[in-house]
């Protein structure tokens, strides 16, 4: 249920919601928090180390990685001795779009050392030409988004490096071996059929997970689904702090998610990850549920017959005004859809990624898959009850809850 925190988007979350560093707090965990705060209000999300674009400069503590650095050993040279939690998030590849117009569409010139960068002396640019990517299957084949790509790579490389320098501040500190680590993103790449979307390409991330406790996973690639859903239960889990139980209007309150500690123990057996997307931005409402079971993924589009919207700093980066120009004036777009076909999506989407990777045939419709078709609705459909999804019932049916939780029909025709 993502949604920007700043500005006029202003999503908050329920006050009386009992989030990750809040519960840590309570326990006696020192937290801390560098760079990107996308989440309100600060008393369900307090830290007690905060640089963020709340209280500082967006590209200095999110994008200068050598500020970044020296944030983090000031964090860990603390005289506090208590157990800690610290949050880097790196702005870092997001481009900088209109909000930081001096930099163009993207920030890979910040610091630099051009006239006007300013310079990180920490980090060594990397450049890349539009002929040395490698161009997704999902994102146009043009020389715009090519460039685009490029220059996404070198703000990939400046978060690189970024995270070398927090690792070796953790080592210097003499924290390396007694703390867990987790790398990951909140989304996918800013790409048509990227974020925003719960295909593949919105919803794959890294995630890194790595413990001096169990080093005979270490450097062992999983092929067990876990989502960010799992991210609080594993610190939790670290910690050994059991989650409360506690009501938000009378309704209990669970973690869905799991622990990935035991994952560090041995492979395990996990075929089966659910996916949210309500807002992006405030003008962005387009609701989509999803589940990935085993090859296939089901895609729930609840306002279908809505055009899917489109966030603002991808509207201005290079590849979606390319798209949109070539489009409008009948040229090739080098791209596996149109753009009439990506604004306007059937209800259900259902893709067997085991004969179709890049998710190009629904196959919702095909009696061949009525079967996997039923069972993963009804996966969905229980998922979304169990944690009292508000959309259980839409598009064609309205939530009752006077009584008992039922869905009462609307006939709207759909």
């Amino acid at each position: 249920m993502y949604g920007l925190h700043q500005d006029t988007h202003h999503f908050n979350s329920f006050d009386d919601v009992r989030s990750l560093p809040l519960l840590l707090h309570q326990a006696g965990i020192r937290t801390g928090i560098i760079g990107k705060k996308h989440v309100g209000p600060e008393a369900v999300y307090p830290f007690d180390f905060s640089y963020t674009e709340e209280n500082s400069s967006v590209l200095q503590v999110g994008r200068n990685i050598t500020r970044i650095k020296l944030l983090v050993r000031k964090f860990l040279k603390s005289q506090d001795q208590r157990p800690f939690f610290l949050y880097v998030a790196f702005h870092d590849p997001h481009r900088c779009g209109h909000s930081q117009p001096q930099y163009g569409a993207f920030c890979e010139k910040f610091g630099n050392g051009d006239v006007g960068m300013g310079r990180i002396p920490d980090w060594t640019p990397q450049y890349y030409t539009p002929e040395q990517v490698k161009v997704p299957y999902f994102i146009p084949d043009t020389p715009s988004a090519r460039a685009d790509l490029a220059a996404q790579y070198t703000t990939i490389g400046r978060m690189d490096q970024g995270i070398g320098l927090v690792l070796s501040e953790l080592h210097s500190a003499g924290h390396e071996n007694d703390t867990l680590v987790i790398f990951s993103s909140d989304n996918g790449i800013p790409f048509p059929n990227g974020r925003t979307n719960l295909y593949w390409s919105g919803r794959a991330e890294p995630l890194l997970v790595s413990s001096p406790y169990h080093p005979r996973r270490w450097g062992q690639v999983s092929q067990s689904y876990a989502s960010l859903l799992d991210i609080t239960p594993t610190v939790l889990d670290w910690f050994s702090i059991l989650y409360p139980s506690y009501q938000i209007f009378s309704k209990s309150v669970q973690l869905t998610g799991k622990s990935l500690l035991l994952s560090l123990e041995s492979e395990q057996p996990w075929d089966t990850v659910f996916g949210s997307q309500s807002h992006h931005e405030v003008t962005m409402y387009y609701p989509m549920r999803s589940v990935q079971h085993q090859q296939y993924l089901l895609i729930h589009n609840l306002n279908f017959k809505m055009p899917f919207p489109i966030d603002q700093d991808f509207y201005v980066s290079p590849t979606f005004q390319d798209l949109l120009n070539r489009t409008t004036s009948g040229q090739p777009t080098h791209w596996f859809k149109t753009l009439q076909g990506y604004y306007y999506r059937e209800r259900w989407e259902l893709y067997d990624r085991a004969r179709d990777l890049a998710e190009e045939r629904n196959v919702a419709g095909d009696p061949t898959y009525k079967t996997v078709l039923d069972t993963m609705q009804e996966m969905l459909r229980k998922w979304q009850w169990e944690t009292s999804d508000p959309w259980v019932c839409a598009p064609d049916g309205v939530l009752e809850e006077k009584l008992s939780p039922q869905c009462r029909p609307l006939h709207n025709e759909l």
